[in-house]
């Protein structure tokens, strides 16, 4: 029975006509009033007999369009069946409505059903089946009609093109693209504005953006739906550049920016990190008045953080009246790219405070930011919170966790994450071949590796990206060698400029300078900053100032803007008691007004982190501190600590001494043995490479203490026990 719950109005006395009744429906179905229109059809029902002047057949077309606009599947069969019992349903207007219905109810195979069994198909009813089978993803069975709707004489017009065409695109049907284009072109349909918007549309989505923009310029008539396309296609297909001058000469021609096209702008000027742009297309938005639109605010919120302005964002975030889970997740991932990782983590607590449930992707945001942290107490906190939260499992969430425990100087617990994964995705095989090459477990990360292929999954750039780094920095060179060579002949990947760095910091730590030299020569692109820096890197490590020379000038002409080149080079100047040179260089650096990064080395205990740089005696425990590292150097030197001078120079021996025993790692070193018990594993993060006598000194430090020491430089791990560390003294 096709009744709503509520019993319908009796009839006032005198009666209600049919056509009362059916005025009732319709202005209740334009109201999009359900239960109003079921309630007039009830009454239409009860009046008067199935014979008689009843319900009409636009009735039940009313009602259906209402039910297929509801979604309701239920109310639409009822009325079905009243339409079978009067023996309507096979009548072309209803079996149209009928098709339409069911098609927006997600039930294609029932649409298919009733436009099967119509005597007569008009062209309505073909376009109602052809948009039915489209709106359902079956973009196959949409082309196929379209093709049987020629063959059974009926010709297709804008609506049938308007409505195949993004079934064109949800299958990458390029071809078919080009078939419904040219049947536009000789049916004159590319003249409509509709037609042209849908068919550069899906061009785009087939990646042809360039025929695209040859459809959009060909347009005698273009609305904003045309120009948002046509914005939004330059976007999609990362041409970020492209998509701002359209939209710039968009806001030229005065054509009215919409939700669409501000997307498209800020997710353009987010790539290509255009801060004035930015700011330009958010003072737009406010004289549009789509301030209140939170999808473009969250897009707000994510340009300024690729701008690297994470403090505009979070003021555009404070003054959302209605902040969603996506706004949330744009700013914990700004902040976590931004550097500000306490920051992402104070958000996402107090997301939580705020009972806004995080997702995959909230924590696939923070994660990272607690990896940078490097605390292995917060690292088991989130990992249990995700278990809770029974999101451990997702792949991307799961390979977060799996560099997190990495990044936390536990590659045990990474490996143990990584086995229990149900699925591992190619980046959860280069999480976990990265954790061991920073490790300095190169053999182990080149066994995963052969694994890798082993089960079929193909690496890609960054897979190689890992995989080098791991023999360079286990001294594994014909490996090395191999997998460069593998990564175009076998995989057909590209390498990059960090790849090409690699494998001349791979050469130059073995000592093959020449040999590293040579490949930067035959390079098939020109070398960038990190290949030379590479290469002086280790013409300091071998002593070649011939080759740092030659390196430091091509990276100067390259225009760096922090000195730590200037820097390293100096150091190498001075190693040969090249005096004067170490003077130009430090001039030079004056007038560039460049500087060295102070080093400085962080203890975390007890949520308390506690920053030392070197000789710095302002820390509240400073007494203690050198006492204790005072305690430490006789302890050490006890075992055959000898002080390594060679990097301090214009100084006495024994200053050079006394300032190598204040750097930066021996005083977090100290303070960790003062604050915690014997037997517990020290961590320490340094923000620059440990130089060569503090690394000496904690091997000692470790033997003569019993502790394991874990500190993680700029450029990998060192895990210091019994007097031996894990990088083998190959760093």
């Amino acid at each position: 029975m096709l009744c709503s719950a509520s019993s319908p109005p009796s009839p006032p006395a005198g009666g209600t006509s049919s056509s009362d009744h059916h005025a009732h429906l319709r202005s209740a179905a334009a109201r999009s009033d359900l239960p109003g229109a079921l309630a007039a059809f009830a009454a239409m029902s009860s009046s008067a007999p199935a014979s008689a002047a009843g319900p009409v057949l636009r009735t039940f077309t009313s009602l259906l369009k209402l039910c297929a606009a509801r979604a309701d599947l239920a109310t639409g069969r009822a009325v079905h069946g009243q339409l079978s019992a009067r023996g309507l349903a096979a009548e072309a207007l209803a079996a149209t409505a009928l098709a339409n219905m069911y098609a927006k109810c997600r039930r294609p195979g029932d649409a298919r059903r009733v436009f099967d069994r119509m005597p007569v198909r008009d062209r309505v009813a073909w376009n109602a089946i052809v948009a039915g089978y489209a709106r359902n993803g079956l973009a196959g069975a949409a082309m196929e009609m379209v093709v049987r709707m020629q063959e059974d004489g009926e010709q297709p017009d804008s609506v049938t093109l308007v409505s195949v065409l993004p079934a064109c695109a949800d299958s990458q049907a390029l071809g078919a693209c080009r078939e419904v284009h040219a049947f536009a072109v000789r049916g004159g349909f590319d003249e409509l504005v509709n037609v042209s918007t849908a068919i550069l549309d899906v061009y785009c989505k087939c990646g042809a953006v360039e025929v695209a923009r040859a459809v959009f310029d060909r347009m005698p008539v273009k609305n904003s739906v045309s120009w948002n396309a046509m914005i939004k296609g330059y976007a999609e297909n990362r041409n970020a550049t492209e998509a701002l001058a359209l939209f710039k000469r968009m806001v030229g021609e005065g054509v009215d920016v919409t939700d669409v096209s501000l997307l498209a702008a800020l997710h353009a000027c987010g790539e290509l990190g255009f801060l004035d742009e930015g700011r330009h297309v958010h003072e737009l938005l406010v004289r549009t008045g789509l301030e209140s639109n939170v999808s473009v605010m969250n897009a707000l919120i994510t340009m300024y953080c690729k701008c690297k302005r994470s403090d505009l964002a979070a003021q555009v975030f404070d003054k959302l009246r209605y902040k969603t889970r996506i706004s949330w997740n744009a700013m914990i991932l700004g902040c976590t790219q931004n550097g500000r990782s306490d920051d992402a983590v104070r958000l996402f607590c107090r997301m939580q405070l705020e009972n806004v449930k995080p997702d995959s992707f909230t924590l696939v945001s923070v994660i990272p930011a607690l990896a940078d942290i490097s605390d292995p107490l917060q690292a088991r906190w989130i990992h249990g919170y995700s278990i809770r939260m029974h999101l451990d499992q997702d792949v991307y969430v799961l390979t977060a966790l799996i560099d997190m425990y990495s990044k936390c100087g536990r590659v045990g617990i990474a490996r143990h994450l990584f086995n229990s994964a149900r699925e591992r995705h190619v980046i959860t095989w280069n999480a976990m071949i990265h954790g061991y090459g920073s490790h300095g477990f190169g053999k182990v990360a080149v066994e995963l590796f052969e694994e890798m292929k082993s089960t079929g999954k193909a690496p890609n750039e960054t897979t190689f990206l890992s995989v080098l780094s791991a023999c360079s920095h286990a001294g594994l060179v014909d490996e090395g060698r191999k997998y460069f060579s593998t990564m175009k002949e076998d995989y057909g990947l590209e390498p990059g400029m960090e790849h090409y760095g690699t494998i001349v910091d791979m050469l130059g730590r073995a000592g093959k300078l020449d040999e590293a030299w040579s490949f930067i020569q035959k390079m098939p692109i020109d070398p960038g900053i990190s290949v030379y820096g590479a290469m002086l890197g280790a013409c300091k490590l071998h002593k070649n100032v011939e080759l740092a020379e030659e390196s430091a000038n091509r990276i100067f002409e390259l225009g760096p803007e922090e000195g730590v080149y200037h820097v390293l080079l100096a150091n190498i100047y001075a190693n040969a008691s090249m005096w004067k040179d170490v003077a130009r260089v430090r001039t030079a650096m004056e007038k560039k007004g460049l500087q060295k990064s102070p080093g400085c080395s962080i203890v975390q205990l007890k949520n308390e982190i506690h920053t030392f740089y070197s000789g710095s005696t302002n820390h509240q425990h400073a007494k203690d501190i050198y006492a204790r590292l005072a305690k430490l150097i006789e302890e050490i030197k006890a075992v055959g600590y000898v002080p390594d001078t060679d990097s301090i120079h214009d100084v006495e021996d024994d200053v050079k001494a006394q300032l190598l025993n204040t750097h930066s790692e021996k005083l977090a070193i100290a303070y960790g043995l003062i604050r915690t018990a014997p037997g517990t594993t020290i961590q320490i993060k340094k923000n620059l490479r440990v130089c060569n006598d503090c690394h000496n000194a904690t091997k000692l430090i470790s033997l003569v203490t019993g502790r394991e020491i874990i500190m993680r430089d700029i450029q990998r791990f060192h895990h210091f026990k019994d007097g031996k560390c894990s990088c083998g003294d190959y760093w």
